[in-house]
């Protein structure tokens, strides 16, 4: 018996084989199939959160070291004893359940989301009572077409990844980075499966929470449209092997998969579960590697090259996904500052080219404020939203607010004139050392002008609370500037300063 589903926005260079199979009605799912990897359809593996869970499967050891029970369709609770309520809360329904929004409304966000355009603007308008009134195969083809054009161009660093969002219905990761594979011709060269590579893809996209205001799978595209431009500078391009750009790729459309939407301190302070499966040390990059590990697993996308190699691959994966932990900034700038001033780079060596692969992904992870203004603006506002839902979360469990978090005390241009200030400016200027080409102007152009625009925001928003009341404003962006370098890094209960990357990765 085989039961079809609605396909999402099709590859645009390609059309996707008949016999492509999925999960969660995402595509077409075969019960005949050995497409999970596993002979027995009996033994395919379950799914909690991102990673494949299988009593067989030692691949997915580190999730059954949780020993959690499934609660409900909304989440699950450890077993293990505590009185915390919010370990009793999914991060999918969190921000959903603290909303104006109901917790029914995501599922039915998540079927429009895998509908194609067509689909999804007919049933809008009939709920609606909108009678139709444009053909709707020409706007969905039109919609199509303008998407293809965008790929185009998908090397600009003006690239409007929201735009694009839109125009592939909510599929922009799965299109844009299945269209990079294909561009590089690495889905021939280490002859992926079509049908292993499009679902797990769709699984990626899947396990990014959509509710999070940024850390979703748009950020996700923006961070891969990112690394692939950097990857086309002069320096790397003629460098990088096929494998370099395969992880370099897989690293950006994986590096925040499941994330929670809150950060590494807030973990630690209600007691997840994470927390101790990694000892207070990268909780969320570990885990975004892991999540990705198990997709890769779960699809068997490597599972025709031989076994170390997928398994060197894993761990070089890791390597690139840990390195972006806000909170070792400072030790990865200052190897990277190092190597510069001594002019000892040698792009001929595995380690350092495995190294700039991770200082590449370090800048596309935070280039937003590179950006022109009109994204630039867009993303500021949607990680500060996130960074108050989260305060907001603390203040309604009496916990107390971490930096940045609280809506009342902090404001989008004091966030980012200090995140520009003391973190991305210094990253920027060492990788325009390294690269000094037009992008590389380009981004510190941008941020400049970013900065001062945000800067005459806060004056304006200044004057304006001047005249009500005497104003404290002129220290509000210090003291947010000094709290971005405080607020992921080593906190009471842990640390980062003793992690260890990876066994088998490259060091420089």
């Amino acid at each position: 018996m085989e039961v079809c589903y609605q396909l999402p926005v099709l590859p645009l260079d390609r059309p996707v084989p008949k016999h492509v199979l999925s999960r969660r009605g995402a595509i077409s799912f075969s019960s005949s199939s050995s497409l999970f990897g596993a002979p027995d359809p009996r033994q395919l593996s379950q799914r909690r959160g991102a990673i494949s869970y299988d009593s067989s499967d030692q691949t997915a050891l580190y999730i059954r070291m949780l020993d959690v029970r499934v609660r409900s369709q909304f989440g699950f609770e450890p077993e293990r004893g505590s009185s915390h309520p919010y370990l009793c809360i999914d991060f999918r329904t969190l921000h959903t359940r603290l909303g104006c929004g109901s917790a029914s409304s995501a599922p039915e966000r998540r079927v429009h989301r895998l509908l194609s355009f067509q689909r999804y603007l007919h049933s809008s308008r009939l709920l609606r009572g909108i009678p139709q009134q444009i053909p709707l195969h020409l706007l969905d083809g039109d919609y199509t077409g303008q998407a293809r054009c965008m790929l185009e161009k998908v090397g600009t660093w003006n690239f409007d990844i929201f735009l694009f969002d839109r125009l592939t219905n909510g599929n922009s990761l799965i299109t844009l980075t299945f269209h990079l594979l294909n561009q590089y011709g690495l889905v021939e060269l280490f002859q992926l499966d079509m049908v292993k590579l499009w679902r797990f893809l769709v699984m990626v996209q899947e396990d990014y929470h959509s509710d999070n205001p940024y850390h979703n799978a748009v950020h996700a595209a923006d961070v891969t449209q990112a690394m692939y431009c950097y990857m086309r500078e002069p320096m790397l391009a003629k460098s990088l092997t096929s494998c370099d750009i395969l992880l370099g790729l897989l690293a950006a459309a994986t590096h925040d998969l499941d994330h929670p939407g809150v950060n590494q301190p807030f973990l630690i302070k209600t007691d997840h579960y994470l927390t101790t499966l990694y000892r207070n040390t990268s909780v969320l990059e570990n885990h975004h590697w892991k999540s990705a590990v198990g997709l890769l697993r779960e699809t068997g996308l490597f599972s025709h090259l031989p076994a170390e190699d997928s398994l060197n691959m894993e761990r070089e994966l890791g390597s690139l996904i840990l390195a972006t932990d806000i909170s070792r900034q400072n030790d990865y700038l200052s190897r990277f500052r190092l190597h510069l001033d001594q002019d000892n780079l040698c792009l001929s060596n595995a380690s350092h080219r495995h190294f700039l692969l991770q200082m590449a992904l370090k800048c596309a992870d935070i280039c937003n404020p590179c950006r022109p203004w009109e994204l630039s603006k867009q993303w500021s506002e949607k990680v500060t939203e996130e960074f108050f839902q989260q305060g907001d979360i603390e203040k309604k469990h009496k916990l107390e607010v971490s930096p940045l978090c609280d809506r009342e005390a902090n404001t989008v241009g004091n966030i980012q004139m200090g995140f520009m200030t003391y973190v991305a400016e210094p990253l920027f200027a060492e990788w325009a050392r390294f690269s000094d080409t037009r992008l590389s102007q380009t981004m510190l152009g941008h941020m400049g002008l970013n900065k001062a625009s945000w800067g005459g925001l806060q004056q304006e928003q200044t004057s304006v609370s001047e005249e009500a009341e005497p104003s404290t404003a002129g220290t509000n962006t210090e003291n947010s500037a000094a709290a971005i370098a405080r607020r992921d890094s080593n906190t009471a209960t842990g640390g980062t300063s003793s992690k260890e990357i990876p066994q088998g990765s490259r060091e420089s």
